[in-house]
């Protein structure tokens, strides 16, 4: 009973602050809901999937499930293959300011993500650091944040900077833990460093993979910040998330549209994560 008691606050908090939110706004998903009915919230029409339909028929919406996926699908590889190099190198090759080298990685992910944005907007203005350095080697670099063919790789290209590091960290205690007899048996068999990375170290971090790769799914799944300040959705839409997407449409009183369009997201976290699973499913 006094168990009970002591965990008596915690579970009324969760009830009032998440549970009852999170029922409510699924319940709200499968109405008309709006701005309009604030007043009288029993008046409302249960519409069943018809929030659901129409988001798929939006263009808006659609727009911003490709440019989700599009960032997802890019992003997520090229963070875990920048991070998986990291660590190796950490792990083995640099000998000398290792924990330097991890200090400087690692900065990214403890500072403030609207921070971050403001100084990448900088650098990705035409006459921004990276053209600089592009024009130096002879390429006229773009207008990268005013056009819409390369907005999304300018924001995936910080999106990497900025997560590569958490991952590394993982990927590092994961390769700090395969044993170095397995390598070292493998060595005096005769297998180089490559077929030492791919058919030994690879399938030993296949568990702490499919961590980083959940942890950096529900991120990139949720990206808003970097749209949010550096482009505003544009140019074109080509930056617009579906967590923007929702942003706006609650901002514009369409209260059951964001909560249909908070919960496909939800969908879509779970079926990647469950893809995840079976991709990175470590064999007998």
């Amino acid at each position: 009973m006094v168990a009970y008691l002591f965990a008596l606050p915690f579970v009324a908090s969760f009830a009032l602050f998440m549970l009852y939110p999170l029922l409510s706004s699924l319940i709200m998903s499968f109405t008309d809901f709006t701005s309009r009915d604030i007043s009288t919230p029993f008046g409302v029409d249960f519409v069943g999937l018809e929030q659901y339909a129409a988001l798929f028929q939006d263009a808006q919406f659609t727009r911003s499930l490709l440019n989700t996926l599009y960032f997802v699908g890019v992003g997520i590889p090229l963070t875990m293959a920048v991070a998986m190099v990291l660590a190796v190198a950490l792990n083995n090759g640099i000998t000398r300011f290792r924990t330097a080298f991890r200090v400087g990685f690692y900065a990214p992910v403890i500072t403030s993500i609207v921070a971050i944005a403001v100084v990448w907007r900088f650098i990705l203005q035409p006459d921004g650091l990276l053209n600089i350095v592009l024009g130096g080697v002879g390429i006229q670099g773009p207008d990268w944040l005013n056009d819409p063919a390369w907005a999304m790789p300018a924001m995936i290209l910080m999106a990497v900077w900025r997560n590569m590091g958490t991952l590394m960290i993982i990927f590092l205690a994961g390769l700090q833990t395969i044993p170095q007899d397995v390598m070292e048996a493998a060595e005096v068999d005769g297998a180089g460093a490559w077929r030492r990375f791919t058919r030994i170290t690879l399938p030993l971090m296949r568990p702490t993979m499919l961590l980083g790769a959940i942890l950096l799914s529900v991120g990139f799944l949720q990206f808003f910040e970097e749209p949010f300040v550096m482009t505003k959705g544009g140019p074109l839409s080509s930056t617009l998330s579906i967590s923007y997407f929702t942003y706006n449409e609650f901002g514009f009183g369409n209260y059951a549209t964001a909560s249909a369009a908070s919960y496909i997201l939800f969908i879509a976290i779970a079926l990647l994560s469950i893809l995840q699973f079976r991709f990175f499913k470590t064999k007998a």
